[in-house]
């Protein structure tokens, strides 16, 4: 017990669904830029107009493919999840997601920050359909500060994102191997995920 108390868990084993369920309550990332393109999200249709990071009239739910390590995943409409996996397990994934979402915002923003976006991941057992991987942190969402935000622009962000705009920054053109992140660079990043954390459960994250 000793040697695997506190780096250890018990788990489930799942059939895993391939499909990474995102839900986007402001126009952000990826939906941004397929908006520019297209005015739609993942096949959804949104008004004319909108600006970065505006917030939706209401979350949608923009699903996208799990690719093989090393691939891009890729965002596909509610119809294609549909081909992928059936209309019915397509409807409860969507229902489960909005309804994570929406309970997550409503708390968060009580914490002052906004979840722009966030994705789940789950896998069934027993036939239940439940939650895998990680949820609602800093890798998987978009954190915003309530007091900060406006829209119109890109936000400062308490999550991987300013990863990400350094790795633009330096014109990687994602193909492996990754180039190592400098020194202030993880530095900064680890003192976003802190604030994140302190902000949202309300206490120090312990090393």
């Amino acid at each position: 017990k000793s040697q695997l108390e506190g780096r250890s868990m018990l788990v489930k084993k799942t059939k895993k669904i391939n499909i990474e369920c995102v839900v986007r309550g402001y126009l952000s990332g990826s939906g941004w830029k397929e908006y520019q393109e297209t005015g739609s999200v993942c096949g959804i249709q949104l008004p004319a107009g909108l600006t970065e990071s505006a917030q939706l009239k209401e979350p949608i739910f923009t699903p996208a493919t799990k690719e093989e390590m090393g691939e891009h995943d890729r965002n596909i409409s509610q119809r294609e999840m549909a081909d992928l996996i059936g209309s019915d397990l397509t409807e409860n994934l969507k229902t489960i997601s909005i309804k994570l979402y929406n309970y997550a915002q409503d708390y968060a923003r009580k914490q002052g920050i906004i979840i722009a976006d966030t994705k789940f991941e789950f896998g069934i057992v027993n036939n239940q359909i439940i939650v895998i991987d990680e949820a609602l942190t800093p890798d998987s969402s978009r954190f915003w500060d309530c007091e900060l935000y406006a829209p119109g622009r890109a936000q400062d962000s308490f999550d991987k994102q300013f990863v990400r705009d350094y790795l633009n920054s330096i014109h990687w053109n994602r193909q492996p191997p990754v180039p190592e992140l400098p020194d202030d660079i993880v530095s900064k990043t680890q003192e976003k995920y802190r604030a994140a954390y302190r902000r949202i459960v309300g206490k120090d994250l312990q090393a």
